[in-house]
């Protein structure tokens, strides 16, 4: 049998996702930039791209894939911003309908927090509906798993993505366009999935590219970064 592949892009995700159309026979999982991450926009920018790009991220999946978001609130001049609610208002752009929405605990219950919420959003899409999944899952994931880094998509959270991917789909690659670490893409791989993935740094993409994960024991990557 042969073994999955991936590739890692090193581009600009957006353009990227404009030049390739509808990503045939596969589906994404992603979790898109933070404010932070994109400063120059300023809050009110960041939002309006931040849906743009979650419809963009959506338009390129086929009919028979999913699109699944993985994102934590934050809060911005005193207020929380809620990024569920922006990548739902992304689905809308993009003609697509809601299959879950999961919690996943990104801290222990009861963990005081100042300015990033202790859990993050883990939404599902799809153009068209669904049946029932074949298997019941959790509404909340107590913990989200291992990190390669500290804003990165843990290890759990990201076994329930691929999961639902490869039993709940026809589509057998995933595609995360701002990849980061890269803990889709080797989840991805460790499930028997082919991964691409798409980063704007070079440093991420070096670890994209070599992260590997033994899901028997996924609190430790088999292979870090390269330094």
């Amino acid at each position: 049998m042969a073994l999955p592949n991936r590739v890692v892009h090193h581009a600009e995700a957006i353009a990227w996702l404009r030049g390739e159309g509808r990503l045939a026979g596969a589906s994404v999982v992603t979790s898109l930039p933070d404010v932070s991450e994109l400063p120059g926009l300023g809050l009110d920018g960041w939002r309006s791209w931040f849906v743009d790009a979650a419809a963009l991220c959506m338009a390129g999946v086929p009919d028979e894939g999913v699109a699944i978001f993985f994102q934590s609130d934050i809060r911005r001049a005193g207020v929380w911003v809620d990024k569920g609610a922006l990548v739902s208002r992304g689905a809308e752009q993009a003609g697509m309908t809601l299959l879950f929405h999961r919690i996943v605990c990104r801290l222990p219950a009861g963990t005081v927090t100042f300015g990033r919420a202790s859990y993050a959003h883990l939404l599902g899409f799809a153009r068209t509906p669904r049946p029932a999944p074949r298997s019941g899952t959790a509404d909340v994931l107590p913990d989200g798993g291992f990190k390669p880094g500290r804003k990165a998509m843990g290890v759990n959270a990201c076994v329930e993505a691929c999961r639902f991917v490869r039993n709940e789909t026809t589509t057998r690659t995933v595609v995360d366009p701002f990849c980061g670490w890269g803990t889709v893409l080797a989840v991805a791989n460790a499930l028997g999935l082919d991964a691409v993935g798409v980063d704007h740094s070079t440093r991420m993409c070096k670890s994209a590219r070599t992260l590997q994960i033994d899901l028997e024991r996924p609190g430790e990557p088999l292979a870090k970064e390269a330094r």
